[in-house]
């Protein structure tokens, strides 16, 4: 493990590692960053996937963002974490020149893809990594085979997203046993991941409480390399139950907001997250520290 890059931010410092280890430091009680550490950044809404969940609605019919001719990636910090998703972040066609400009600034590059096209894109995304153009690899689960177990492998930042509610008990037990790591994302109940929650209820919600149940023994039995969550997989499953206080507060990394936010390049909008509601979403402006400062004073002003 080598150090990536390290900054100071607010009243801490970050150090962020080869193996995507982030390491805080600070003085005080609490972390106030002066900008945000990590934004969630959507390039596109294309994807041939028609995945019956997905919250962004993504289809064939989604466009691309307009990701070469915005202001604000000029206002990037050093070591800022962009986490870059879609649709089909891969199937950009100004994906390569993007993530070269990000280079440049020395941003951290991560991306999200799905299993599928992480397994037919196999020379994309060895360039992309071997070229270190990305860093964290994201890759959205569809089905636990062996030949996509071994070929994860030969990617030590990878982490394999697991969407709770949408797989089963089988599914995350065969992902055990092998070294890695796995990010649980909470169920996001907007638009076709609301409408097939309304059609499969009942499944999503029996496993959604199966998952809840089996946590701590998952977590006991220490079978992945890392188990992580995000913000809403945390709220539905109670993470915070199987933790000290003293383990709380070294692990959580905020909430939704405090130290991150969301931009759409497709609708040329940003909010708090991707789960945001229509009437808090914002027309992008020409600097990424306004655009957190408007996140987090909303944030105050509840």
């Amino acid at each position: 493990m080598e150090l990536l890059g390290a900054y100071k931010n607010g009243n801490y410092t970050t150090y962020l590692m080869t193996d995507g280890t982030k390491i805080r430091k600070t003085n005080d009680d609490e972390f106030v960053p002066a900008y945000a550490e990590n934004i969630d950044v959507k390039i596109s809404n294309y994807c041939d996937m028609n995945c019956p969940y997905c919250h962004e609605g993504s289809s064939t019919n989604g466009k691309h963002g307009d990701i070469m001719n915005q202001k604000f990636i000029d206002t990037l910090h050093p070591y800022q974490e962009l986490a870059i998703g879609g649709g089909n972040a891969l199937s950009h066609p100004d994906l390569i020149p993007f993530l070269q400009k990000l280079k440049e600034k020395k941003i951290i590059a991560n991306m999200t893809v799905n299993q599928i096209h992480f397994e037919t894109n196999q020379d994309l995304i060895k360039k992309l990594v071997e070229e270190k153009l990305i860093y964290g690899l994201g890759i959205s689960l569809v089905s636990p085979t062996q030949k996509f177990i071994e070929a994860i492998k030969e990617y030590p930042n990878a982490v394999i997203h697991v969407i709770n509610g949408v797989f089963s008990v089988d599914d995350l037990m065969n992902l055990q046993n092998n070294n890695l790591k796995i990010l649980i994302l909470g169920y996001k109940e907007l638009r076709r991941g609301n409408d097939y929650l309304g059609k499969n209820h009942t499944i999503v919600n029996n496993r959604k409480h199966w998952l809840k149940s089996v946590l701590p023994d998952i977590i006991e039995i220490d079978k992945f390399n890392t188990i992580s969550f995000d913000n809403l997989a945390i709220e539905q499953l109670d993470v915070k139950r199987l933790m000290s206080d003293e383990e709380w507060e070294q692990f959580y990394m905020g909430d939704d907001g405090t130290s991150t936010f969301y931009v759409d390049m497709v609708e040329q909008k940003f909010a708090k997250s991707s789960i945001a509601q229509i009437d808090k979403r914002y027309d992008l402006l020409d600097s990424v520290d306004e655009m957190f400062n408007v996140i987090r004073n909303n944030g105050r002003n509840k």
